[in-house]
């Protein structure tokens, strides 16, 4: 491991919003602000150029620009990147990355290369207060949820490491997307305009633990964005014990949901299903989740537990996975085994920290 350092919709007026990160502000705000400024109108363009896709740490560098107008905005505002504070390679050429932002909070995101292709896993809460059971980033509980720009940094940071472009993101690393729902929404509509990377609605997942009220708001979102749902096991006492922070919503209430979401959006969800050696491996529990599934338009993506560090839970065998996914196929649900990457970093599913660790 090696380590390098290297970010509101109300009106602003620059003079009493001096060093606010200029990432902050709407295009309708920096619009005004270059009329303020009796800048041209293609100015906005330029600006918004330099921020998201050319990620420019400083003014000055923004050479297209009067140096009169650079000057003034290093007076008034920031840019605010993220800093890069360690990065991990795995022996699978993924690519695990601790970024800090200006608060000295902090959040991992991950690289995933694939033949001529890049996928990148990002954080949206720095930390997470549900208290998943067998999840590293649980145990350190929630700091702050993350903006917008701080979740579109990550993917920017993967894609200049990795010099290739993103072609899908995964919003699967620390936190609970639906408890900072707004900011979530934001940074896909960022990662998925063309001005900006132009990534793909449906290569756009946000996974959710099960906020029932936010699967409701986020099937009537415009936009083809993907859903994947951790569900962990389909039998009440178990899930309530492995994942507390969504135990006031039901199975029964996940289930409606997801079948409203499926109804009004014709798309096809995933539950996430971690094997956990004896707790959600056991015959009862593939029953209840053959019952859980069957007759719906789902995929079943089931993940080999991986490692996390003092978690008294070890992942089922393969022989136990591949019984799991042939019994569900039989019963007409779509299942595969995932291919878990990057677990030689601690960059796999669940066991992200949010901790510098040299281990």
């Amino acid at each position: 491991m090696h380590s390098d350092q290297t970010s509101q919709n109300r009106s602003l007026s620059p003079s009493e919003n001096k060093l606010t990160t200029i990432r902050d502000l709407t295009h309708e705000q920096i619009a005004d602000l270059m009329a303020e400024f009796k800048q041209p109108a293609f100015r906005v363009k330029q600006i918004e150029d330099w921020i998201w896709n050319k990620h420019v740490e400083n003014f000055d560098q923004m050479t297209n620009l009067p140096a009169s107008l650079r000057e003034k905005l290093a007076s008034h505002f920031s840019i605010a990147l993220s800093s890069e504070i360690a990065r991990q390679v795995s022996s699978d050429g993924c690519r695990k990355y601790l970024l800090q932002f200006s608060d000295g909070n902090s959040v991992e995101c991950v690289g995933i290369p694939s033949k001529n292709r890049l996928s990148v896993c990002v954080s949206t809460q720095a930390g997470c207060g549900m208290k998943c059971a067998f999840c590293a980033t649980g145990k350190s509980g929630l700091s702050r949820s993350l903006k917008a720009e701080e979740i579109y940094d990550q993917v920017i940071h993967a894609q200049n490491d990795f010099v290739t472009r993103v072609s899908s993101v995964v919003f699967m690393g620390q936190g609970e997307p639906f408890a900072n729902y707004d900011e979530t929404l934001k940074a896909l509509r960022m990662l998925n305009k063309s001005e900006t990377l132009g990534i793909g609605a449906r290569h756009l997942t946000v996974s959710t633990c099960g906020v029932v009220p936010m699967i409701h708001k986020f099937a009537k979102e415009p936009e083809q964005f993907t859903l994947a749902i951790s569900l962990h096991s389909a039998v009440q006492k178990t899930r309530d014990a492995l994942m507390p922070g969504v135990k006031k919503w039901s199975l029964l209430r996940l289930w409606d949901a997801m079948q409203a979401y499926v109804d009004l959006t014709g798309r096809r969800p995933t539950y996430e299903y971690a094997l956990i050696a004896g707790v959600n491996d056991t015959e009862e529990e593939l029953a209840a989740l053959r019952d859980f599934t069957s007759g719906t338009l789902a995929h079943v993506n089931l993940i080999m537990l991986n490692h996390v560090s003092g978690s008294p839970f070890e992942p089922s065998s393969e022989a136990r996975a591949q019984h799991f996914i042939q019994t569900l196929n039989a019963a007409g649900v779509d299942a595969t085994l995932r291919d878990s990457r990057g677990s030689d970093i601690d960059a796999a599913c669940g066991q992200l920290k949010q901790k510098y660790s040299s281990n």
